[in-house]
């Protein structure tokens, strides 16, 4: 769909510039997404792997964030080797409800309820990042958390257009230290 510099907004690397990827198509369809125009992969143009490739290396970043929509549709090995070729950390964000590929130095698994992530994903994710509207949420972080490997970062995130997330979120993680508050700090920044 597109990609471009910016700044990580949100998650464990918040702060770091990054090249961000976002792959058009999503069968996730989060009634909160900030990209629903990412979701019907027809509206877009393939674009050629080197492309990408270039203007990510010609950017300066160190590390490339690959998005969606829902990466996980497409096989994401092409393009993570190059970019991996050409010295760049390859994350990606992703629900995992699909197979997983890649070259991959970061995964950040967002699972959603109402379309569960595979199995399969569970031994490789590096950070764990649910977004919270209520109760039921957080059940379902802590499910999703008793399946990742020891170390990995457990982040809770409010619902941006839900100011009651925040509250529960932060008495949550008081009880709870081994979880942190992941803010979309993006949206502050007012960058994309």
């Amino acid at each position: 769909m597109e990609d471009f510099y910016t700044i990580q907004g949100e998650g464990a690397h918040t702060g770091r510039p990054a090249y961000f990827i976002r792959t058009a198509g999503c069968d996730v369809n989060c009634w909160w997404c900030d990209v629903q125009e990412s979701w019907d992969e027809s509206k877009h143009p393939e674009v050629k792997v080197g492309d990408i490739v270039k203007r990510a290396k010609e950017s300066g970043a160190e590390f490339a964030v690959i998005t969606g929509g829902e990466p996980l549709l497409h096989d994401l090995d092409p393009l993570t080797m190059r970019l991996k070729q050409e010295g760049l950390q390859t994350h990606i964000e992703t629900s995992g409800s699909s197979p997983l590929s890649g070259y991959l130095d970061w995964i950040t698994l967002s699972p959603k309820r109402f379309k569960k992530p595979l199995e399969d994903i569970f031994p490789y994710v590096d950070e764990l990042k649910v977004v919270v509207l209520k109760n039921k949420d957080i059940e379902w972080a802590e499910k999703n958390a008793a399946k990742c490997p020891e170390g990995t970062r457990l982040l809770l995130q409010p619902e941006w257009d839900t100011p009651s997330s925040m509250d529960l979120i932060v008495e949550y993680v008081k009880e709870h230290p081994e979880w942190g508050i992941s803010l979309q700090t993006h949206k502050f920044l007012g960058v994309r």
